[in-house]
């Protein structure tokens, strides 16, 4: 080892290799001699190991910010990682926004299907640039790119148009899709639809107002009901009432001369964990800067990436979502005097969201289902599908940005969307397991498996958590807080609006902290000249030291203190915000001041309870009744599948492909379209009237010889017999269906036809009949006893 090199010599001044050679014996002699425990010598290899660390971590901050001034100087600065064409200019629109709809060129070795549904992500703008949802090729984009589907990307650029609402840019959305499905003539699917964070509540209200562009929905990591939370998590749903409401955000806009600064919505972001944005992302550089140099970078292009938001949109969504939570309880009216209200959402919607997210939490993420519907009845009357899934770490960018998330969650998404499409309407919740845990593993594509599980309130409840009385104290905040916003537009805006100018608001936003962070480490200043000539240089000759170093280890037990003590002053900041903000806003006497501690006003409205939405319901059961007994054999079959699945703990992939087989077998022009309108009538007709439905089974399949009957039940068993083992209880339903078509067969009809009333009491009998006990452990492959079929003449 040598101690005499110096790390930083010049290249023509080092000595030759044999010469260091001979120095690194003699000093390993003299080590020995004068330091026996090699304490000396641990400390000068990390001395030298520490200062070549900092000149590569300055380094990689000066590419930071060289890279972040090359990107913001961009006219369309995206992080997106595939090629692209633009296919719609939001500017040109009837109300111009600065969104753009752009199609994803596949990768070279990638082919796509123009005939397979199309997939759209809609990327969030929430203070970052556009690209996150193509930020890699093991990502939303990439993974339905080499599922085959041609993809699109709904992006936007670093500025607003002048006078762009939320409005507005809901109805782009909808042009764009309106114009991906002109392009697709020939596929009947509508587009599925990704939404990440701030875009899925975007998609939600396009979705409310024109429910016929979309097909199913991703939503991920969006909030949308800004109320909900569980107490000691969530904190950032405090930040409204602990600075008196929107007020804050008119002067914010009103000092970027009405432009919202992104970097605000950023730093907010980056105080929920000051351990990780002060300490442990950088340290970790630091640590492993000779292999992280590359990832920290790209992921800081988009980190840094800060776009400009209209003061008008930014008091919108503060205003009637972060405060006044008014998406989720259908309160919102557009200019032109619709309502938004999701119920109206006809696609199935698909709710993922983490217990590691600090930001959108399950309640958040969850709590719209819980505010707009009494139970799951109300979903189901609603002809709504539902399905939530929740990782238990991720954080929330891991949930759009995460390769393991992708190749694992949205893979499966992706995969299952079919199979969403058409599934009956109700409340779902996600498991994905590995393929090799089931059986029938030829019907598994891949290494995951989707399976769906219906669940009621009850357990819906104890993810969402629900308070009443926090209802009233976020009510409180709403109040407070359009009392201070009119005092601040009163007093304060007219003079500020005065004296502010668009180049003081551009400088303004050049001094924002995080701006500054970025501009000072890079070429720009004249201090980091050097950096890239002593960085250079130590990479040719670069002495890292191990992890059984004395001090390394000491230095790693340094930094797991540091972010130690900084988590635990983030939980005291947190938990005295939050006992804070419950007794000022749960004081009765500021309630009632504000006119909600009286019992006459509802301060937060329930839409299902409503009286109209009541008699709708009604109307909807009166018209199904009347489909009860009308349709054939594909009805008939259909309504008996829903019934024996019904007795299913859970569902999955491999049902559904066996039945659609099948049926593109027996109807090769069958449409997926026409297979879900299919599926969703009978299930709602079982829903309305159990006994009268399977009491119609054998009038459905009047007509029906015994070998087309006997087709009918095998097509049955095969496809329930895909996800393996049936349950007692499933195989007991199958058996009774067995019995009502065996009522249809001729020679029945014949032996029956002088007592009409007999099938009928049968059916009825049969349906009533009481259910099996529960399926064990030990319950055997279900195969139902085969029945003997009469000669077709007898």
């Amino acid at each position: 080892m040598n101690f005499f090199a110096n790390p930083l010599m010049p290249t023509q001044a080092r000595p030759s290799a044999s010469q260091e050679d001979a120095t690194a014996s003699v000093s390993d002699a003299m080590a020995s001699l004068f330091d026996p425990f090699g304490f000396g010598r641990a400390a000068f290899d990390y001395w030298r190991d520490s200062v070549e660390r900092s000149v590569l971590y300055l380094d990689v901050m000066r590419e930071r910010g060289n890279q972040y001034l090359a990107h913001m100087e961009q006219t369309k600065p995206s992080v997106l990682g595939f090629e692209t064409e633009v296919l719609v200019d939001g500017r040109t629109l009837p109300q111009p926004t600065n969104y753009e709809l752009l199609r994803v060129i596949p990768p070279k070795g990638v082919e796509t299907d123009p005939l397979s549904r199309p997939f759209v992500v809609v990327d969030p703008r929430a203070g970052h640039g556009p690209g996150i949802g193509g930020f890699k090729p093991d990502s939303e984009l990439g993974v339905a790119l080499r599922a085959g589907h041609p993809c699109y990307f709904i992006g936007f650029l670093p500025f607003p148009e002048p006078g762009q609402t939320v409005e507005d840019v809901v109805e782009s959305e909808v042009a764009f899709l309106r114009h991906v499905i002109e392009r697709h003539p020939e596929t009947t699917e509508k587009p599925m639809v990704v939404g990440n964070c701030q875009a899925g509540w975007q998609l939600m209200m396009a979705a409310a107002l024109e429910p016929d562009v979309f097909g199913p929905i991703l939503i991920a990591g969006a909030p949308l009901s800004y109320w909900a939370g569980e107490h000691g998590k969530a904190p950032m749903r405090y930040t409204g009432g602990m600075t008196g409401g929107s007020w804050v955000t008119a002067l914010t806009s009103d000092l970027g001369n009405g432009l919202f600064d992104g970097a605000w919505l950023v730093q907010n972001f980056e105080r929920l964990n000051p351990a990780n944005t002060y300490w442990k992302k950088q340290y970790h550089l630091f640590a492993n800067v000779d292999t992280e140099s590359n990832r920290y970078l790209e992921f800081e292009r988009w980190w840094g990436g800060h776009v400009v938001l209209g003061g008008e949109e930014i008091q919108y969504i503060v205003d009637n979502l972060f405060v006044g939570n008014r998406l989720s309880t259908a309160q919102l009216v557009t200019r032109d005097g619709r309502r938004i209200d999701l119920r109206n959402v006809r696609s199935p919607v698909v709710v993922f969201c983490s217990r590691g997210d600090d930001i959108t939490p399950p309640p958040q993420a969850l709590g719209w289902i819980r505010d707009l519907y009494e139970d799951e009845n109300d979903i189901i009357a609603n002809e709504q599908t539902i399905v939530y899934c929740q990782h238990d770490t991720t954080g929330h960018l891991g949930i759009f940005v995460s390769s393991s998330v992708s190749r694992k969650e949205h893979t499966e998404f992706t995969a299952n969307m079919d199979y969403i499409d058409v599934m009956p309407p109700g409340l779902y919740e996600t498991t994905i397991t590995h393929a090799d845990d089931h059986d029938e593993g030829e019907l598994i594509e891949r290494d995951y498996l989707l399976e769906f599980a219906p669940r009621d309130f009850d357990e819906l409840d104890r993810e969402v958590m629900h308070k009443p009385e926090d209802d009233r104290r976020f009510a409180t905040v709403a109040r407070i807080s359009e009392i201070n916003l009119g005092l601040y537009r009163l007093y304060m805006q007219p003079w500020l609006q005065a004296v502010m100018t668009p180049e003081a608001a551009r400088w303004i936003r050049r001094m924002h902290p995080i701006r500054l962070g970025y501009k000072l480490l890079s070429d720009r200043n004249p201090m980091t000249v050097p950096l890239p000539v002593m960085a250079d240089r130590i990479r040719l000759s670069r002495h890292p030291v191990g992890e059984d170093n004395l001090f390394k280890a000491v230095e790693t037990m340094a930094s797991d203190q540091i972010v130690t003590g900084l988590n635990a002053f983030r939980d005291a900041r947190d938990s005295a915000t939050e006992r804070l903000f419950m007794d000022i806003y749960g004081q009765p006497l500021l309630q009632a001041a504000v006119g909600l501690y009286g019992d006459a006003h509802v301060h937060r409205r329930r839409p299902g309870a409503e009286p109209e939405h009541r008699r709708f319901i009604e109307q909807r059961q009166e018209e199904l009744r009347a489909k009860i007994a009308k349709g054939g054999s594909h009805e008939a079959v259909m309504r008996a599948l829903i019934y024996i699945l019904g007795g299913a703990p859970a569902t999955d992939e491999r049902n559904f492909k066996r039945l659609r087989a099948s049926r593109a077998a027996l109807e090769p022009n069958a449409k997926l379209c026409d297979f879900k309108r299919l599926v969703r009538e009978q299930f709602f007709i079982l829903k309305l009237d159990r006994e009268q439905a399977l009491n119609a089974l054998p009038a459905l399949l009047k007509g029906q010889s015994n070998d087309e009957i006997d087709a009918h039940m095998s097509h049955l068993e095969d496809v329930l017999s895909a996800s393996g083992e049936l349950s007692e209880h499933v195989a007991s339903r199958l058996t009774q269906v067995g019995e009502l078509f065996d009522q249809a067969r001729p020679a029945v009809q014949q032996q029956v036809a002088s007592s009409p009333q007999a099938p009928q009491q049968a059916a009825k009998d049969v349906a009533e009949k009481p259910a099996a006990k529960p399926a064990t452990a030990s319950t055997k492959k279900a195969t139902p006893a085969k029945r003997k079929t009469p000669p077709e003449g007898e």
